[in-house]
C-alpha cells in the first residue's frame, strides 16, 4: 500500500511506522487515522512480525491535530467539525465512529493483539499524547514534552490515557493546568515507561523490542489481553466516547470559538500565544521547556 503521511517498514521480527509529516510536526490530519489503522491491519496480518514501533520523523514525535491554515484544516475533517456549521449529533456521529472517528482509529493501537512501542522525541502534546500512551510501553527522549495544552480551551481529553496511566492525583493536576511536562518528568511520575537521553532513544527502544520479540506472539497477545481488560473493566470505552463528546462542546464554547476566531483573524500564533502566555510553557516557554532538534 502506498501511503501520504506515514511510512511503513518490517525489519525481521518488527515493525515501524513512522508519523511522516516532520514539516509540520507530524500533526494529524486526513487521511493518517486511516494509514495508521491500514499499517497496523498489515502488521498484525504479518505472522513474521511480533512488535510494532509507533515513532515520528524529523523533531518531533507529534504535535497534535494539525491547526495550519489558521484552522481552516476543518475542510479535511468535514464540515461536522465546523464552528460555522455546528451540528452536535453529527458532531457525536462522527468522533464516536469507529469508521470515520479519528480517535477510535488510534484506539486500535490499544487493540493491536501485537505490542505497540512508541518512541518519543521532541514534542509529544494534544491529539499526539493521546495517541502514544495508547502504547503498551512507551518511551521517551529526556527532553521531550508531553501536554495537553488543550486542557485550556478548545478541547477534552480524548482516549482517557492521561488518566488511566495516572493516579487520581496526578491525573487532576495535569487535567485541570494543561502543563506540560518532560520526558524524564513522565517516567518518573509513571505516566510512560522510561526515558533516556535523545542519542540513546534508539537503543533503549531495540533494547524493549527485541526482549519481547523473543516470546511467542500467542503468548504477547494473552499478556496483552488480560492487562487491557482490566481496564476494559474499568470502563475505559465508556471515557473515550464522553472525551470525545466533550471535546465536540469544548470546541464550540463562547471560548472554543474565540480561540478559532483569534486564529482566523490574527494567526494560529496569535491564538496559542493569547492561550499560554499566562502560563509560560509550550511556545511561550523559555529554551529549557523546549526539546532540543533531532539533528
Amino acid at each position: 500500500m502506498a501511503y501520504e503521511t506515514i511510512l511503513y517498514k518490517t525489519e525481521g521480527r518488527v515493525a515501524t511506522i513512522t508519523l511522516n509529516r516532520p514539516e509540520k510536526y507530524n500533526t494529524i490530519r486526513p487521511p493518517m487515522p486511516e494509514e495508521m489503522e491500514a499499517a497496523l491491519a498489515a502488521a498484525n496480518r504479518n505472522d513474521e512480525v511480533r512488535v510494532i514501533v509507533l515513532e515520528g520523523a524529523g523533531d518531533s514525535f507529534c504535535a497534535g491535530f494539525d491547526f495550519s491554515g489558521d484552522l481552516k484544516h476543518y475542510d479535511a475533517w468535514g464540515a461536522a467539525l465546523s464552528p460555522d456549521n455546528y451540528d452536535p449529533g453529527r458532531d457525536v456521529m462522527m468522533v464516536t465512529s469507529p469508521f470515520v472517528g479519528p480517535v477510535p482509529k488510534f484506539m486500535n493501537i490499544w487493540r493491536s493483539p501485537k505490542p505497540v512501542i512508541a518512541k518519543i522525541h521532541g514534542w509529544c502534546v494534544g491529539g499526539g499524547s493521546e495517541m502514544a500512551l495508547c502504547a503498551d510501553i512507551v518511551l521517551a527522549s529526556d527532553d521531550a514534552r508531553l501536554g495537553t495544552p488543550y486542557s485550556r480551551v478548545w478541547g477534552c481529553h480524548l482516549t482517557g490515557m492521561w488518566i488511566y496511566r495516572l493516579g487520581l492525583t496526578k491525573a487532576k493536576q495535569y487535567a485541570l493546568t494543561g502543563d506540560s511536562i518532560s520526558g524524564k518528568e513522565a517516567a518518573e511520575i509513571g505516566l510512560i515507561n522510561e526515558a533516556a537521553p535523545l542519542a540513546e532513544l534508539d537503543d533503549r527502544v531495540a533494547h524493549w523490542a527485541g526482549r519481547m520479540a523473543r516470546i511467542p506472539s500467542t503468548q504477547l497477545a494473552a499478556m496483552k489481553l488480560v492487562v487491557n481488560q482490566a481496564y476494559d473493566n474499568m470502563g475505559l470505552q465508556s471515557t473515550q466516547h464522553l472525551g470525545t463528546i466533550l471535546d465536540g462542546i469544548m470546541r464550540n464554547t463562547p471560548e472554543g470559538r474565540g480561540f478559532v476566531e483569534t486564529a482566523g483573524a490574527r494567526g494560529v500564533g496569535a491564538a496559542v500565544a493569547e492561550r499560554d502566555a499566562p502560563f509560560g510553557d509550550y511556545s511561550q516557554g523559555p529554551a529549557s521547556m523546549k526539546p532540543q532538534k533531532s539533528k
